[in-house]
């Protein structure tokens, strides 16, 4: 028999194997987890100094023995080891996603990817209608502000609040939300240099004018700690190839309960929105008024389409597992002293700051004034972290310790 969610997810790893599952407990270990031991399971830093996490993580070593058993189960079916996904092991996805951010599993859907999710918010709420405007800031990922860069044609006016000192500041939105902005679109922690944007702060402005707030949370869930009531975020969304460990091809629509129904409406249809499916023409078939009949699902279900990618849930689910067994606080605060001495000492060596202290992120950036030169010298030590735009960013994660970052110094002194 193929095994079950439960008895796949109570093996995450070897410092976790004691620990109570999330799928039953809300608990997590009593002692602080071995991050030697997280180490080892990333195999690919024994090949590469790798500390570009926010530009794709590692796949964990478990998550991949999770993969092959689902694997083994495509290619020879039902037998011992080997892992059927189906739709008890989506739902369980959604319920651990939904705790990583303080959630119901019925406010997850699950979409293709981030900007997928900002695209049904945007459709959802009508603003390819025109009329009102959007605020949104210099720091929110290029491809969400695409969108509403293409929607300015119909007739959507598209305010954008400017970094100042490499961050935003609350008085600049203020000057430019009014009770005509139908949304404020940010991006949680910035991309470009780690900026973490205030969203309570933007909630209560946002709500305050009859707005709502859309929030790409791709590069803080899992790597700071996200509870979207607190913040106030009505809509956010995530993919699972960054810090959530996972794979690329699925994302983490939330939408809040309240705004399900009313606010944000579906503008495409498919399978995966409805239940009990019956037809009623066939011969033998139960008579109904119709030729088939089906009920909607509850929830954020009804934001979904069609298939999600089976052996990318397989990973996640054991990802989600791992991450919450952790804590994101304590990856967060493994990270943080490694962020703060690369802030200290990449200015040192010709690569000023582009990141504002503080801001609680694993990610740090610096200006590049020779990228090409930098990215010879990073190759020649075997290190990645990402060289983009004369900037280069550095993300360190669970995985990594000093010796990483040592490497990065070493290499660039």
């Amino acid at each position: 028999m193929p095994l079950n969610r439960r008895e796949f997810l109570s093996g995450t790893a070897g410092l976790l194997a004691s620990a109570p599952s999330v799928v039953s407990s809300r608990t997590r270990p009593a002692a602080l987890p071995d991050f030697a031991t997280i180490r080892s399971d990333f195999p690919w830093i024994e090949n590469q100094t790798y500390i570009n996490n926010a530009g794709v993580h590692p796949l964990s070593a478990p998550a991949a023995r999770v993969v092959e058993k689902h694997l083994t189960y495509k290619v020879h079916g039902p037998g011992p080891d080997r892992l059927f996904i189906g739709e008890p092991e989506i739902e369980e996805l959604k319920e651990l996603y939904g705790r990583l951010i303080n959630a119901k599993a019925t406010e997850v859907a699950l979409v293709q990817s981030t900007l997928a999710g900002e695209n049904v918010v945007a459709a959802g709420l009508g603003l390819h209608r025109g009329g009102g405007n959007i605020v949104t800031d210099e720091f929110h990922y290029h491809g969400g502000a695409y969108i509403y860069r293409e929607l300015e044609a119909a007739g959507l006016e598209v305010r954008i609040v400017k970094q100042r000192d490499w961050r935003t500041h609350m008085r600049d939105f203020e000057e430019m939300v009014d009770k005509n902005t139908r949304l404020i679109a940010i991006t949680l922690v910035s991309n470009i240099n780690g900026f973490v944007a205030d969203s309570k702060a933007l909630s209560e402005l946002a709500h305050a004018n009859g707005a709502y707030v859309y929030a790409d949370v791709i590069q803080a869930a899992g790597c700071i700690p996200v509870d979207v009531r607190a913040l106030g975020i009505d809509f956010c969304c995530a993919g699972g190839y960054k810090w959530l460990m996972g794979l690329e091809g699925l994302g983490f629509l939330y939408v809040k309960e309240e705004l399900q129904d009313e606010v944000l409406r579906p503008t495409q249809y498919g399978d995966r929105q409805y239940d009990n499916i019956q037809y009623h023409n066939f011969p033998g078939s139960p008579a109904g008024d119709a030729d088939v009949t089906w009920e909607p699902k509850p929830g954020a279900a009804r934001y979904e389409i069609g298939t999600v990618p089976h052996v990318v849930v397989a990973s996640q689910l054991q990802s989600l597992q791992y991450i919450l067994d952790i804590g994101v606080d304590r990856i967060q605060a493994h990270a943080t002293p490694m962020v703060e001495r690369l802030l200290r000492e990449m200015p040192r060596l010709g690569y000023p700051t582009i990141t504002p202290a503080g801001t609680g992120s694993p990610l740090a950036a610096f200006q590049a004034s020779d990228p090409d030169a930098l990215l010879s010298k990073l190759k020649r030590a075997n290190v990645d972290v990402k060289v983009k735009w004369y900037q280069t960013r550095v993300s360190p994660g669970a995985y990594n310790n000093d010796d990483d970052i040592d490497a990065l110094l070493n290499a660039l002194s």
